[in-house]
């Protein structure tokens, strides 16, 4: 049993079994890596004052009566196609001492209850945590063929843009890979991982059929938690998303063409409901060629052949219980990490509710899942592989199942209204190989299980919330002679277990009828993955010259990385602010965290040997060996910013934009082990239109400013500005023609956290894809 964590945490646990040959030698990795002491120069807290100057603002020109709270709070939720919700205020004065009892909704008749339908996109504004979310309408302007621009116009979220690799990795607040982010398709985690100069995983999905995307930053407490940085949640089309009000079946096409590269993409789906049962379903097919960057320079091996569907069934055994089936099929060719690849992902979902309208004490759900995610690597890119770590027929596996328990009990204690969720869920992941390289194979085990409870009395929300964590790895290694830890070489059994207790807790104020502060406490674990523990194997060999050796080794000595951090935060949703009828939505915070054992490439113990195979007095052959491995590094980072997002719409005009301040001290993630991962220091996305003949026709612009980003070792990547253009017509009520143009002004740039093309050996060429231009048509009917 080892107990390396020593930071002032509810409660941690950590046992290790490594064992050669029956033996089990002592831990010989207990030297920290203590990081280097942070100079004494000092640093003007801009995250803090571009809130509290914000929030002054608002206060100033804003003000109006405070009011008590009625209904529990909303939240972001994991499941796929939820109807917008309904949130009920009673705007009556708050009292000067004592707040107004909360009474139960259906018990009150009084002429001041006011009932708001909040939908989808308004849902974070009244939500008191760091969330963001997007709509079809957004994907479907700005991410039809990638959703890197849809994410990245989130305030603290970004994506490690791959220009050969289609899958998205998605990073927040300067968290990225091996889990740090657990990303979802329809609530189901997505673990599929491999080693290079990637991102630390990747998760594949058509943006042809997602209805939507949640983001949730920072600790999470319920389902979806076991994660140090948050969540990302893909909702995929459903029965509601295809069919038309009032209709009992109906369907949903859209074809698209673009520019660059881009090409054709269609899709199309049905859904049909009869009694009891609504089924849907949809198949979208997108080949895509090579793109050129705003020099006019092809950046190759760039497209894809993309075939993908999904399936949907929902049987309502009763008005109160639910049992849906669900599957989301994933088939994909294109070339990247050097080699021709397939991807296939398989996705299997059985979901069960029950919430009987008599009892508050009952809103039960369920779901068991089924994930099979295959990589096949064909030939080199070249047609000439590597004399050694050759990767041709490389076959990477993860095949996953898990489920996830959940029931919300709503009482009352006196005055009090309460809302309990308890929790239970687990999901297991089977990692195997052929041919892997560095891919180590093996098996990894999460359990969770967790409370969270809202007290809501007058204007007050207090939500407590605990989770418990409990994850366990165990594969087979080889480790090499050269190596940090003292011990012989061989094949070594790794059976190593973790545990934690991560509590949050966030107090909440409607003080007024518009603006909501909050704060919260909260923190997390991340455990390590079988990528970074059980790697061994080669790096590919060069033909002619000095040998260059690396050799990747385990580490089964990692420690769970943790977080410990405060969050401040408002929230401000108010109509009729200028004129009649409009409405200002502005959602911001500033974090501050404390991350400790961060997890990244280490550079391990190094030799030269020198031999004579054609004897004494030729040529000698020198082999360099270099080692590599996934460490630890000791000590306490500090990670803190300002994130803000905000709309303001008048029925014929709109404006929107999200900005992000970001300032870490986390040690540089290397470019071999994984990836770079500092967010741009500063970023922001500006959006404004118009909407003309009865808002039939819109027509708008939208900016994207993206200031320096640091590589690591004194390097900068550039910033740059880009500006897009976008317009679509809502011909027939069943018809929609859109246009967007992205890249309008045709900036050569490199995108912030991107990854080179494979075959692109001038590494000084941009890789941001020129101008484009984006044709669609969207029929539902």
């Amino acid at each position: 049993m080892m107990s390396p964590h020593h930071g002032s945490r509810l409660g941690a646990a950590i046992s290790s079994s490594v064992q050669p040959d029956g033996e089990a030698p002592q831990n010989f990795l207990r030297d920290p890596r203590r990081p280097a002491e942070a100079c004494g120069t000092s640093r003007v807290p801009w995250g803090p004052l571009v809130l509290i100057a914000t929030a002054s603002a608002l206060a100033l020109g804003l003000s109006s009566q405070a009011f008590g709270q009625e209904a529990t709070l909303p939240e972001i939720t994991v499941e796929a196609g939820q109807p917008a919700r309904t949130v009920t205020r009673r705007a009556t004065p708050r009292p000067a001492i004592t707040p107004q009892p909360v009474e139960p909704v259906a018990a009150d008749t009084s002429d001041t209850i006011e009932t708001e339908v909040i939908s989808e996109a308004e849902l974070p504004y009244y939500t008191p945590a760091s969330v963001s979310t997007a709509g079809r309408g957004e994907i479907e302007t700005f991410g039809t063929d990638r959703l890197d621009n849809v994410i990245r116009s989130m305030p603290g979220t970004f994506t490690r843009e791959s220009t050969s690799n289609p899958g998205i990795a998605v990073n927040i607040r300067g968290f990225e890979g091996q889990g740090r982010v657990n990303t979802m398709i329809d609530g189901v985690r997505q673990n599929f991982r491999f080693t290079g100069h990637e991102a630390g995983g990747f998760t594949y999905v058509d943006p042809l059929l997602i209805a939507g995307i949640d983001i949730q930053r920072g600790a999470v407490t319920t389902t979806g938690g076991g994660a140090l940085a948050g969540t990302a949640n893909f909702r995929t089309l459903d029965v509601q998303d295809i069919i038309r009000d009032g209709q009992n079946s109906g369907a949903l096409t859209s074809l698209n063409w673009g520019s660059n590269g881009v090409g054709w993409a269609e899709m199309g789906a049905a859904a049909a409901k009869a009694g009891k049962i609504s089924v849907a379903g949809a198949i979208s097919k997108h080949d895509e060629k090579d793109y050129k960057n705003g020099n006019g320079v092809t950046i190759p091996y760039t497209g894809e052949d993309l075939i993908s569907g999904l399936g949907k069934v929902h049987i309502d055994i009763t008005p109160e219980q639910r049992l849906s089936f669900g599957t989301v099929l994933y088939n994909n060719e294109f070339v990247a990490n050097s080699y021709d690849q397939k991807l296939q992902s398989n996705i299997y979902t059985a979901n069960y509710s029950y919430a009987p309208a008599a009892n508050d004490l009952i809103d039960f759900r369920a779901q068991l899942s089924y994930t099979d995610v295959e990589m096949d690597y064909g030939d080199y890119f070249t047609g000439v592989a590597p004399i050694v770590a050759d990767g041709t027929d490389r076959v990477i596996q993860d095949k996953g199942w898990g489920f996830n328990t959940s029931n919300i009990s709503r009482f009352k204690l006196g005055e009090i209204a309460v809302a309990s969720e308890f929790g239970v869920e687990y999901f297991r992941d089977d990692v195997s190989t052929e041919n892997g390289g560095v891919n180590p194979a093996g098996e990894s085990d999460l359990l969770g299980a967790y409370n969270q409870t809202t007290f809501s009395y007058g204007i007050w929300d207090l939500t407590a919330g605990l989770r418990y964590n409990e994850y366990s790895l165990n594969g087979n290694t080889f480790l090499a002679a050269t190596n940090p830890y003292g011990l012989p070489a061989g094949d070594y059994d790794i059976d190593n277990e973790y545990s934690s207790w991560d509590p949050k807790v966030t107090l909440a104020a409607q003080v007024t009828p518009w603006l909501q502060p909050y704060v919260t406490y909260s923190e997390s674990m991340r455990a390590p993955t079988v990528q970074e523990t059980l790697m061994t194997g080669l790096h590919p060999i060069p033909i002619g010259g000095p040998t260059l050796n690396l050799t990747f080794l385990p580490n089964p000595f990692l420690e769970p990385e943790y977080q410990k951090g405060w969050e401040f935060g408002f929230n401000v949703a108010k109509e009729s602010v200028f004129r009649s009828g409009d409405k200002l939505l502005l959602k911001a915070d500033y974090y501050t965290q404390q991350v400790e054992n961060y997890i990244t490439e280490c550079a391990g113990p190094s030799d030269v040997n020198v031999s004579f195979p054609n004897g004494f007095f030729g040529p000698p052959s020198i082999d360099i060996i270099q080692t590599a491995y996934f460490c630890n590094n000791f000590g306490v980072s500090d990670v803190d910013g300002v994130e803000m997002e905000g709309l303001y719409d008048t029925g014929t005009a709109f404006g929107g934009f999200s900005y992000t301040y970001t300032h870490t001290d986390l040690p540089h993630q290397g470019s071999g082990l994984g990836a770079e991962s500092y967010l741009p220091e500063h970023y922001a996305t500006v959006t404004g239109g118009i909407r003309l003949m009865d808002q039939r026709w819109t027509i708008g612009m939208r900016g994207t400013f993206v200031s320096s980003t640091d590589l690591g070792d004194g390097q900068d990547l550039a910033g740059y500005e880009l500006a897009d253009f976008f317009t679509n017509y809502q011909v027939r009520e069943w018809l929609n023609l859109g246009l967007t143009v992205e890249n309008l002004f045709d900036r050569a740039y490199t995108p912030a956290l991107s990854t080179i093309a494979t075959g692109l050996d001038d590494t000084d060429i941009d890789l941001g894809r020129g101008r484009t231009f984006y044709l669609s048509a969207r029929a539902q009917f």
